[in-house]
């Protein structure tokens, strides 16, 4: 499969690039180029948001849609991706290793249903609303209206689904989109393009350029941009939330996570009944997830109970071709990222922690950027590999003595975005749970409903993404005194 595009979705049709450079896709299965499309620049940048602008304040483009045909479009465009899911699926896959089992839910059906979810919002919310003054002065009218121009970046491991988590609300609340998708997924944003044009989405609503870091940062500090949306790295977030700050700009960053699974001493540790949902919160698509539950607290009485569960369950998992239905972890994204994964592995080691499963590259794949899923006992809470996202099929068990002990090692960190808690009574598990810094945790269970607000706390983040929370985020708030 070789794909080429050369140009840009600005303005509802294909502009050229303003420069020269290039980007190549290589799967990461077999190492094989299977893409090229232009890389952009700040020209192309300055086209994109102009185009959105227009856009925003043209009344008989989506500047002018009411909140119903804003749904609409919502609608038409979930549909175009339906058509589109296998499409899609594959071409996830292809470029970031995601076993094609994940990519054809979590990055086909998901997204579409996301933009479904927002669509219903968008016709039933309310724009403005009558409010009584508190001193008998007369009411307030609080208006709300669309915030402006967004710039959404997204990165490489959940690329169509963390794209509708941005522009779903964005559009929703009548914003226009300036999306920059990661370099190393672009093929499946042209699919998202193909589909915005089908769906008769008017032009200059959504704008596609793909890019790296450079021009990711002057997207972020544009004066045309009214509103920044951002997905990726702790590093990289601080740098954003820096520049937003300076500016005054309102951003949404969803960054990394180091969050703890904790296995209560009553939990059931049959995998036919859990296994499906602890691969879920702790190795979902390859380890490569920014909310999975690596750190395993294990209770010291049941601790050699813990390590033999998790451990048959990583070593049980298909390693191999990310499009082999087959497969339950496939490659990293890119070589240096799996050097990365390895190099926490050989420091998981340094510091004396015991692997159980893994540690190593599969035998007998001499191509393709693959590492075992790998298990580490005795691992103290302070080690590199407990603090530390390693962002790859690695996890640790780290032992508590009580309750209390659990949820102070689970607070531990510097981050909080996810977490779970295992255990035969809800209710307790619940208790547990709420006393967990983290912006989002399950009870014998972890997936982010989109109903519900999603973000983190501490360095995993700023403001929240899904439910009704994402759309408010969009708006800008007017009190008129009358």
């Amino acid at each position: 499969m070789f794909n080429a595009r050369d140009s840009f979705f600005i303005d509802g049709g294909w502009a050229a690039p303003k420069g020269t450079e290039t980007i190549t896709i290589i799967n990461p299965s077999t190492e094989e180029v299977i893409g090229r499309t232009p890389e952009g620049t700040n020209a192309d940048v300055d086209a994109a948001v102009a185009a959105a602008r227009r856009a925003l304040e043209d009344p008989r483009g989506w500047g002018g849609y009411t909140p119903q045909q804003r749904a609409d479009a919502l609608h038409r465009l979930a549909d175009e991706l339906d058509a589109r899911q296998g499409e899609i699926a594959s071409a996830v896959s292809s470029q970031n290793g995601m076993p094609i089992s994940v990519s054809s839910q979590l990055e086909t059906n998901y997204p579409s249903a996301v933009l479904r979810y927002y669509a219903g919002l968008a016709a039933s919310a309310e724009t403005e609303e009558r409010r009584p003054g508190f001193l008998g002065m007369g009411d307030t009218l609080v208006q709300r209206s669309p915030i402006g121009v967004v710039a959404a970046i997204v990165p490489w491991n959940f690329p169509q689904a963390l794209t509708a988590w941005k522009i779903g609300p964005a559009l929703a609340a009548g914003c226009t989109i300036v999306l920059k998708p990661s370099p190393e997924t672009v093929l499946d944003a042209y699919l998202l393009a193909d589909a915005v044009t089908a769906a008769g989405i008017p032009p200059g609503t959504v704008n596609i350029v793909p890019a790296g870091r450079a021009v990711g940062a002057y997207l972020v500090s544009h004066p045309g941009v009214d509103k920044v949306t951002f997905t990726g790295s702790t590093a990289a977030g601080r740098s954003i939330g820096e520049t937003c700050g300076r500016l005054l700009r309102p951003v949404t960053l969803e960054l990394g996570g180091k969050s703890a699974a904790l296995f209560l001493d009553d939990v059931d540790l049959d995998l036919t009944k859990i296994g499906e949902a602890l691969v879920t919160a702790c190795l979902l698509n390859n380890g490569q997830t920014c909310f999975l539950n690596s750190r395993i607290l294990a209770p010291r009485s049941r601790y050699d109970e813990v390590v033999d569960a998790v451990s048959t369950l990583a070593g049980s998992m298909t390693v191999g071709d990310a499009l082999d239905p087959a497969t339950q972890i496939g490659p990293m994204s890119t070589a240096a990222h799996r050097d990365r994964v390895e190099g926490y592995i050989a420091k998981g080691k340094a510091e004396g922690a015991r692997v159980t499963v893994g540690g190593g590259r599969p035998a007998g794949r001499t191509r393709g950027w693959f590492v075992e899923p790998t298990v580490f006992a005795d691992v103290d809470n302070s080690a590199v590999i407990a603090q530390e996202e390693i962002f790859g099929p690695v996890l640790s068990v780290i032992a508590y003595d009580n309750d209390e002990d659990a949820v102070r090692i689970a607070n531990e960190s510097d981050y909080g975005l996810g977490g779970s808690v295992w255990t035969a009574d809800s209710q307790r598990g619940q208790a547990i749970a709420r006393r967990v810094r983290t912006g989002t945790i399950g009870v014998n269970r972890y997936l982010p409903d989109m109903a519900a607000p999603f973000g983190g706390v501490k360095a995993s983040g700023v403001g929240r993404e899904l439910g009704p929370e994402a759309l408010a985020a969009h708006w800008e708030i007017k009190s008129i005194y009358v």
